[in-house]
């Protein structure tokens, strides 16, 4: 028998059934991100991919700020906050649960010393690593489901994508990022989407060492004598590139892609974000392919 503190006693089957209640009350008070307590989150993200994401999987209702680049979707709560240079006290206004960003440093660890959560991440190196950022913010969201569905939704359709896509092994492209001819190379991210239908990069013997970590800045002469197959471009907003531009540049007339009508407009944001809408990012490559046809 075990006494209270005013010395009666308890019956041994009474005080397992306390401790038992009593571990299941704190079980519940400790709450995990997939209780009902992650319906009372709130949220700031300052990572335009991150909004997407939050957005995609649920939990865009909790989304009480944005940074003033993450105007995608519509309904995002867009404000001045800066996500490159962001300001501690700023985002503390909004009384955040969590705060998503990209490579947190010093503003993720002074968040942390308020109290508030930080979910970080940075730019991807394969598919994988963007399956795994949605599903570990469906777990810090408590939408654990909803982000599994997510990415077995883009995996499909990205497998459909590339299985539609005729096989164009040999043809050439060149991937534009700004009109001062930044580009990529096949190890950055972004140049393992094309390769994932065969097309070769021009850009890969710019930076064959690494030097540019896949970024190189082409020339013209680099890019006359190249002369890729296809061109994509990333510049069509912040650089208001176009078809017509492009084939306007100094001896551009002459590259097979201008000639051949193969300069693909893109839109600088899905590209540059690799969130849901890399689906998106895909499927442009692929429709441009199957238009094209088998032409290698």
């Amino acid at each position: 028998m075990n006494t209270t503190a005013t010395g009666r006693a308890i019956p041994r089957a009474k005080l397992l059934l306390a401790v038992l209640a009593a571990i299941l009350v704190a079980a519940a008070c400790s709450g995990t991100p997939d209780d009902d307590q992650s319906a009372d989150q709130r949220i700031v993200s300052i990572s335009p991919t991150g909004t997407e994401m939050l957005f995609a999987i649920g939990a865009g209702d909790r989304v009480v700020a944005v940074d003033q680049f993450s105007y995608y979707p519509d309904d995002a709560p867009v404000t001045d906050l800066d996500g490159w240079n962001p300001n501690v006290e700023a985002i503390a206004s909004y009384d955040p649960d969590l705060v998503v960003m990209q490579t947190s440093g010093d503003a993720g660890a002074s968040l942390e010393a308020l109290g508030i959560e930080v979910w970080a991440h940075d730019a991807p190196f394969a598919f994988e690593d963007v399956f795994v950022q949605i599903e570990q913010l469906g777990e810090v969201t408590g939408q654990v489901d909803e982000a599994a569905m997510l990415v077995a939704e883009m995996r499909t359709e990205i497998a459909e994508l590339i299985a539609a896509a005729p096989d164009v092994s040999g043809l050439s492209y060149y991937h534009e990022l700004d009109n001062t001819f930044y580009t990529v190379t096949s190890s950055t991210f972004i140049g393992q989407v094309y390769s994932l239908f065969g097309l070769a990069n021009v850009a890969d013997p710019a930076d064959a060492e690494g030097s540019a970590w896949g970024y190189p800045q082409l020339s013209d002469e680099y890019l006359v004598d190249a002369d890729p197959d296809v061109i994509f471009l990333a510049d069509t907003l912040c650089c208001g590139q176009s078809a017509q531009t492009v084939a306007a540049r100094p001896g551009w007339d002459q590259l097979t892609a201008v000639r051949d009508g193969r300069i693909v407009e893109l839109n600088d944001d899905i590209v540059s974000r690799w969130g849901p809408r890399l689906v998106d990012f895909i499927a442009a490559i692929s429709g441009v392919l199957v238009s094209l046809g088998a032409t290698s």
